[in-house]
């Protein structure tokens, strides 16, 4: 997964994935632009992929504490809000980094997203919803831009340690512990670091056939 001599974008580099995949990227050689700035207005996107110049790989992090309001009580405010904040800003960056990178001959693009929208949860129709969204976008757009050398994927995680979603005070919940044995067949929450790993293999080469798919990352959580 040698990322020599490629220029990455990773977005909401402070939040969620973003620390572990710009660290783990650096090691793979990738020379990083890690963008703290909030992607979700309707301008933020191109102004972010044009601050960055040329890049090769686009690694879309998108993210925000979830809610877990039941599905009949979701308002307006929540869904507009979850779907601005995940989906909106996905088609905005991919629109502004592609043309740069047929220009260049290729790219590649990853969706860090979640593997909510596979397996159903409770009190999570919203977030659910939005990571969808994120995945049947990846699968179209990456089945009609492949024949430009541009490869669209997405990571479907759930059970990964990351502050966003798994903070230190709910890992030491005894509850969680008890539900992490019950429900992940791992019995043990992904590293950050096995997740950002897997994340670089997909944007090098030895990636290549694989276009619009998503990967499930959760420790058997859902299998797919």
């Amino acid at each position: 997964m040698d990322l020599q001599g490629r220029r990455v974008l990773i977005t909401q580099a402070d939040a969620f994935m973003g620390p572990t995949l710009c660290t783990v990227f650096a090691e793979q050689g990738a020379e990083v632009v890690a963008s703290s700035e909030d992607p979700s207005s309707a301008e933020a996107p191109a102004r972010i992929v044009a601050a960055a110049g040329e890049i090769d790989v686009l690694v879309a992090n998108l993210a925000l504490p979830a809610p877990s309001t039941p599905a009949l009580e979701v308002g307006e405010a929540e869904w507009r809000q979850v779907f601005a904040t995940l989906v909106d800003p996905l088609p905005r960056l991919v629109r502004a980094a592609v043309p740069g990178m047929i220009e260049r001959g290729g790219g590649r693009i990853l969706v860090i997203g979640s593997a909510s929208a596979l397996r159903g949860i409770r009190r999570a129709s919203t977030y659910s919803a939005a990571r969808g969204a994120q995945i049947a976008y990846v699968q179209a757009a990456g089945v009609e831009l492949a024949s430009r050398n541009i490869r669209i994927n997405a990571i479907a995680q759930n059970f990964v340690d990351n502050p966003t979603y798994f903070p230190p005070e709910v890992q030491a919940d005894p509850r969680f512990q008890q539900r992490l044995a019950r429900e992940v067949p791992l019995g043990r929450l992904v590293s950050a670091r096995e997740d950002a790993r897997f994340a670089a293999y997909l944007c090098s080469d030895a990636a290549d056939c694989f276009v619009g798919q998503v990967f499930p990352v959760c420790g058997g959580w859902v299998q797919r």
